[in-house]
């Protein structure tokens, strides 16, 4: 006999074309060791994350997870390698913010269709957004800068990790929300960014905390305002910039777990179950804590939810700005 669970992830296979046998048989997973492709280079901090929730999810699902880094194209050449793999949940995608909403906005062409050919697992942690400003400028929060820049159009300059990037589309948002007129600057990478801050060669950039504190901490930079919703857990003391005037803005790096789509609804739940049990495991929230992350763990829908509205937010910002790349 099939459980309801097993009958409704049938039926949703065979509306998607595939054999109801392959859905019953799926409730087993998994029963072979699963691919985890990390679209980004060994050694960073996403590579750290989708490293240390493996070894979790080895554990719980009684099955070797294999990291597999596939770097290039800002993500999207792992992500096609994931779009195209087979729908079983043996292949998963470590999503980023940058990979799965913005993007899509940027490039002309992607090999693959973000919305249509992923699902959703949950998401898995967040880094919050810092406004951090060169310690000679004469302002400490957000509405003493939109002020200053108002007095002064097009003679600030914010820095940032490349074009497109998350600490890029920041600033055009802040732009935007605040009326101001200031010159982005990219680099090739937020180390040589914040060396520009610290300089003075540039007045402001929004990057990660793992980049910035311990230049706050060394006085060499100022930091006004995160970027998050709420405030950070792991900045608890720092105002948000919607606290600080500008109540639209929003502005987070994150993190998700992703299957190819048509994947069994079976599947995708198992994989959801042991993700959040992982990330609410005091270890591991703990060990993230310490590189800036922020642990999340949630329902499908939730997460589904959370997606969908930071790639129709980012959206917005690129066509805005103007922003495209080749």
């Amino acid at each position: 006999m099939f459980t309801r669970r097993q009958i409704l992830g049938t039926a949703l296979a065979l509306s998607a074309g595939r054999p109801a046998w392959a859905a019953a048989a799926e409730a087993g997973f998994p029963s072979r060791p699963i691919r985890f492709v990390v679209p980004f280079p060994p050694g960073g901090g996403t590579n750290f994350l989708g490293r240390a929730l493996a070894q979790k999810l080895t554990t719980g699902l009684g099955q070797p997870v294999v990291v597999e880094n596939r770097e290039g194209a800002g993500g999207s050449i792992g992500a096609n390698l994931v779009a195209k793999a087979d729908a079983n949940g043996y292949t998963m995608l470590m999503g980023a913010s940058s990979t799965m909403a913005v993007n899509p906005h940027l490039y002309k062409t992607l090999p693959y269709d973000t919305l249509k050919h992923f699902l959703p697992v949950s998401l898995l942690a967040t880094v919050p957004i810092v406004l951090f400003v060169n310690k000679s400028l004469p302002v400490r929060s957000v509405q003493e800068l939109i002020a200053y820049a108002k007095a002064n159009p097009g003679k600030l300059n914010f820095a940032s990790a490349g074009n497109g990037s998350v600490g890029h589309l920041s600033g055009e948002l802040l732009k935007k929300m605040a009326g101001i007129d200031i010159v982005h600057i990219p680099f090739k990478g937020s180390a040589p960014a914040m060396t520009s801050l610290i300089g003075g060669q540039v007045q402001m950039m929004f990057d990660s905390p793992l980049s910035g504190m311990p230049h706050v901490k060394a006085g060499t930079v100022a930091a006004l305002a995160c970027g998050g919703a709420q405030r950070s857990a792991i900045l608890p003391g720092m105002p948000t910039m919607a606290e600080s005037g500008l109540p639209e803005f929003k502005a987070v790096l994150w993190y998700g777990l992703y299957v190819p789509a048509g994947t069994a609804e079976a599947t995708v739940a198992r994989l959801n179950a042991e993700t959040v049990k992982a990330l609410r495991s005091a270890d591991l929230r703990e060990s993230l804590e310490r590189d800036g992350f922020e642990a999340v763990g949630n329902s499908v829908a939730e997460f589904d939810a959370f997606w969908k509205a930071d790639f129709a937010r980012w959206s917005g910002v690129v066509e805005g700005a103007g922003i495209k790349l080749d």
